[in-house]
């Protein structure tokens, strides 16, 4: 996809963090918005800060995890603007601990946002896109889905996260072969960065009131929120720059984006465990 002027992209999680980024970036090669966010305070203030700007934009609160709230999101943006040509799958909350001690609420709050959001935003937009296309040959479109590094090694106490991140990656590859047989004209990439410094470390302040958990977190539970906040907060890379990576991998159709080439060894160090039937490595302590 070459050409962002007057084209249409909806962005989930919109409000902050990678979303925010995603918009601004968007906003600059004189796309109109479509924004979406769980927090409709904060979504609100976004819209009004685009509109300010002279952005064409509007702003719809929604869950992603609910699908008939997906499904109303892609209403509401068609209605809006005639068509979606970009869709950016980014709503993602992060948590972790001991994979055990993990309870049904803990697995339904990551699952819902990072994985059900993306499946629904798949679900919902692409027959979209695909109906677009049968339509008009000059229409292209481009779906990205947010996975993380954790969607490609397995971190250390981030059982939950690092499951939901891996199936973001087998979702979007299998979504890639099924549209490059289908309609090349219709993308897919899926993006993989790391250590970003943006809200996810605080993603639990707006964690469903029915899935909160009764009990205390654990000293597994509380090790982990604690990595989270110093690796993010550390991170070199700013949203604004996996923003333009990303639009850049859009304009050369590029599959995987991965943002931070310095956990390259350590996917491919997976990868020869796999491919060599070894146990899984400590890949964090390995040396060199």
């Amino acid at each position: 996809m070459k050409t962002f002027e007057n084209r249409v992209a909806v962005i989930t999680g919109a409000a902050s963090g990678l979303g925010r980024a995603f918009a601004d970036q968007a906003a600059t090669l004189k796309m109109k918005l479509v924004l979406a966010d769980l927090r409709d305070d904060a979504l609100q203030a976004t819209v009004a800060d685009f509109r300010a700007q002279g952005v064409e934009v509007a702003g719809m609160a929604c869950d992603v995890g609910k699908g008939e709230q997906v499904e109303a999101l892609a209403k509401f943006a068609i209605e809006r603007f005639g068509a979606v040509h970009c869709l950016f799958n980014n709503a993602g909350v992060g948590s972790g601990g001991l994979v055990w001690e993990s309870t049904v609420k803990d697995w339904e709050w990551v699952l819902n946002v990072n994985l059900w959001g993306v499946i629904h935003g798949v679900r919902v937009f692409t027959p979209l896109m695909l109906e677009a296309a049968a339509k008009d040959p000059d229409y292209e479109a481009h779906i990205v889905n947010v996975s993380s590094v954790a969607g490609l090694i397995s971190p250390h106490l981030l059982g939950t996260y690092n499951v939901s991140k891996h199936a973001v990656v087998a979702l979007s590859e299998s979504l890639y072969h099924d549209l490059s047989k289908t309609e090349p004209r219709v993308h897919a990439s899926v993006l993989c960065p790391a250590f970003t410094p943006t809200g996810i470390s605080q993603s639990f302040k707006t964690r469903p009131d029915e899935l909160k958990n009764d009990a205390a977190p654990s000293a597994s539970m509380m090790a982990c929120q604690a990595m989270i906040e110093k690796a993010v907060s550390s991170g070199k890379l700013t949203a604004v720059d996996v923003a333009q990576i990303t639009f850049q991998a859009i304009r050369d159709e590029q599959f995987y984006i991965f943002t931070h080439p310095k956990f390259m060894p350590l996917v491919k160090a997976r990868l020869e465990d796999i491919a060599e039937l070894r146990n899984p490595r400590d890949l964090f302590g390995m040396k060199g």
